[in-house]
């Protein structure tokens, strides 16, 4: 079910991957961090065929739909739990990939202490969450009806680059993307967000859309954002964040030639 709605996941995860080609990496461990139905996985198994790789997510159901992802000849491992309490041993990850699941964590800074925690010397953190701007159109429907907060509140790039250094990362490195999705109606827009598990975790949040009329009203203020071709966006906005674990100052040469180097190991140079 998930995978019929996962366009934005899908073209996250490629973006890390490639991302990864950067650096000439061989991690021992692998560890996909809200790895959901398996899709990255599997590409960090093929990519890294000597590594250990682990599959973790808290949905036990999401993790049991990665089995087509699991072929006899490169098996990953598989572990259901909670990201702010790893089952995992300290400092034994040389690898951490998260693809669009931190925004969701209700205590940020628990489940970023916890990858610092079980990252090797050198260790490596990679992700991809969502920033303020998402689904901002949503927002501001919502808005026209009420005061409450019905859209989940996403951390920007500065605040997320706060609480990795604030968790014990080193250098941590973010920019941001943008995507807009389209649907022909309100409805495949609602189906959409429901597919993907889209919550709001705000504590003071209203429970779900509440009746039909509530969910008309709703409708006819998001008209208010339709496009010139009468179908309905949804703005995305992505945070790549890349961080290394205190120690990792050499720098890292990449695949292609380059060098990656951590810029607090970089000095000003005065002029003549």
């Amino acid at each position: 079910m998930y995978d019929r709605h996962a366009a934005l996941p899908a073209t996250t995860r490629a973006t890390l991957l490639d991302r990864l080609d950067l650096l000439a990496f061989e991690p021992g461990v692998v560890l996909d961090l809200g790895a959901g139905t398996g899709h990255s996985t599997r590409s960090l198994k093929k990519r890294y065929r000597k590594s250990t790789v682990i599959a973790l997510d808290v949905a036990y159901r999401m993790l049991l739909s990665s089995a087509p992802q699991l072929p006899w000849w490169r098996p990953f491992h598989r572990v259901c739990a909670d990201a702010a309490h790893l089952p995992i041993r300290t400092g034994s990850v040389d690898l951490v990939y998260s693809n669009l699941m931190l925004h969701w964590a209700v205590d940020l800074d628990a489940v970023l202490r916890e990858v610092r925690r079980v990252l090797s010397p050198r260790g490596y953190f990679t992700f991809s969450t969502l920033g303020p701007d998402t689904l901002h159109e949503l927002r501001s429907a919502w808005a026209q009806l009420d005061d409450a907060p019905h859209v989940h509140g996403f951390l920007d790039l500065h605040d997320l680059g706060d609480a990795l250094v604030r968790c014990g990362f080193s250098d941590p490195v973010m920019d941001v993307d943008r995507y807009t999705l389209t649907y022909p109606h309100f409805t495949a827009l609602r189906r959409e967000l429901k597919g993907l598990g889209a919550q709001n975790a705000h504590q003071d949040r209203a429970r779900g859309f509440s009746g039909r009329t509530v969910l008309k009203r709703l409708e006819s203020s998001y008209m208010s954002a339709q496009q010139a071709d009468g179908r309905l966006p949804v703005s995305c906005e992505v945070v790549y964040g890349q961080a290394w674990c205190p120690g990792s100052n050499s720098p890292i040469r990449s695949r292609r030639g380059e060098t990656v180097v951590p810029l607090t190991s970089l000095t000003k140079r005065r002029a003549p």
